[in-house]
């Protein structure tokens, strides 16, 4: 198992109770358990400033930024490291529940990462070949001499100890009878993502590939299917009541065997990697096309989680690529990501694939249990609550009063809604001026 090293203050119980500290408070904790410095704790308090030429780099067209809610999920212990987690995400109750399930995991278990694999993949393709074996093996013969090419034209990324490690090859039937073959070119991207330059070395080695075998190459692309680049994460709850365990067993199952369960299921863990891999400036969408390809590897879609009861305990598994970077692009650029990338404490983009996975394992617990216990409609409306009553039209000093009602409400039936708030609201207020 990997054990990540950090320099951070162990944070022990010392972020209990950090959901109920004012913004100004939060950052204050954060500098002193030395998760942020006294400049990004000056970026914070000023809203985070952003320079407009700054999105004309990112984007075309550009009018701006669209700003979207940042937090901190607590109580994590990775590998045995108290981890401070930024999640960049507009859903309600994310943050909260990834905390909640964290700390139920730190107080009763563990969670271990490794990763299985180092390379992703880069692919050329033939489209149509008349003698596709001829055509593998007459590649395949200049392999050595095709690497070291390739290895030249990553000559950066070779130099910092990756590059291109094999080429391999495969045949596949078309509709009409004849052959495509498509060479899969395998490389160690260290700590970047790698689409840039793999797809630079493909189209590098596309000429001598073309001259070899006298076929037509149509198309070099990177994969995003790495199924040869893999996070595990393992969680293990020791000593757990055997009814809850049951239960989240039982729940697990349902996503493991049924493709309708299994999307739902899959969306809730990509709800955690997601607000991850935003907060870090990553490329969600690759990492989401990614682990949804390889949920259906065997030709069924399943879920990328599975739990279940051994002995008192229970222990979760997830696994799927999760291929991201902590250099290059927009990680190092924006200024917001470059701030999550510190407050995280990790070193490598291996390290920052665990903790992103290791999110969308907490949150599937969270979901699970609550699920087969209070049910999702009502775990998630009491976290709710405090939006209802902000659309309500609850002042500040109201908000408080009003979602603790709401919440109360949850006890006897099975929804609380705005029109709800709003009545809740009017009540109190009609109280307030009877009593002036």
């Amino acid at each position: 198992m990997h054990g990540f090293e950090t320099n951070k203050t162990s944070q022990s119980n010392s972020l209990d109770g950090f959901s109920k500290l004012t913004r100004e408070q939060r950052y204050q904790k954060l500098l002193e358990l030395g998760y942020i410095n006294p400049v990004e704790y000056e970026f914070l308090r000023n809203e985070m400033p952003m320079d407009p030429h700054l999105a004309d780099h990112f984007i075309e067209n550009s009018l701006g930024f669209f700003k979207l809610p940042m937090g901190v999920a607590v109580h994590f212990k990775i590998n045995g490291k108290d981890m401070v987690i930024p999640m960049v995400v507009e859903e309600t109750s994310i943050i909260a529940a990834a905390s909640k399930t964290a700390k139920w995991i730190k107080t009763s278990g563990e969670i271990t990462t490794r990763s299985i694999g180092q390379d992703i993949i880069g692919q050329i393709q033939l489209a149509k070949v008349a003698n596709p074996d001829f055509v593998m093996q007459t590649v395949l013969a200049q392999k050595i001499r095709l690497i070291e090419k390739a290895n030249v034209i990553a000559q950066g990324m070779h130099a910092r100890g990756g590059g291109v490690t094999d080429i391999t090859a495969r045949a596949i039937a078309r509709p009409d009878g004849s052959s495509m073959v498509v060479f899969h070119v395998m490389m160690n991207p260290c700590d970047a993502m790698g689409a840039n330059v793999i797809n630079q070395v493909c189209e590098g080695l596309k000429p001598d590939i073309q001259e070899l075998t006298g076929e037509k190459i149509t198309m070099c692309i990177l994969s995003n299917l790495v199924d040869t680049k893999l996070t595990e994460v393992k969680v293990v709850i020791r000593d757990i009541d055997p009814q809850v365990g049951k239960a989240i067993e039982e729940a697990s199952l349902f996503a493991e065997l049924d493709p309708y369960r299994a999307a739902t299921n899959n969306k809730g863990v990509m709800n955690g990697v997601d607000a991850v891999l935003l907060a870090t400036g990553n490329d969600w969408r690759a990492v989401e096309a990614g682990v949804h390809a390889y949920a259906v590897r065997d030709g069924q879609y399943r879920s990328i989680t599975s739990w279940s009861m051994r002995g008192r305990d229970l222990v979760g598994y997830f696994r799927a690529p999760v291929v991201v970077g902590t250099v290059g692009g927009v990680t190092q650029l924006h200024p917001a990501a470059r701030l999550n990338l510190n407050i995280l404490g990790v070193k490598t983009a291996e390290e920052l694939s665990h903790v992103a996975a290791t999110v969308g394992l907490v949150q599937n617990l969270g979901a699970l249990n609550a699920l087969s216990s209070v049910g999702i409609v009502k775990g998630h409306m009491r976290l709710h609550s405090a939006n209802l009553a902000m659309q309500a039209g609850a002042k500040p000093d109201e908000l408080e009063e009003v979602q603790r009602v709401l919440q109360s409400l949850l006890d006897t039936q099975r929804k609380i809604s705005v029109q709800d708030a709003k009545e809740i609201l009017a009540f109190f207020r009609n109280n307030s001026d009877t009593k002036k």
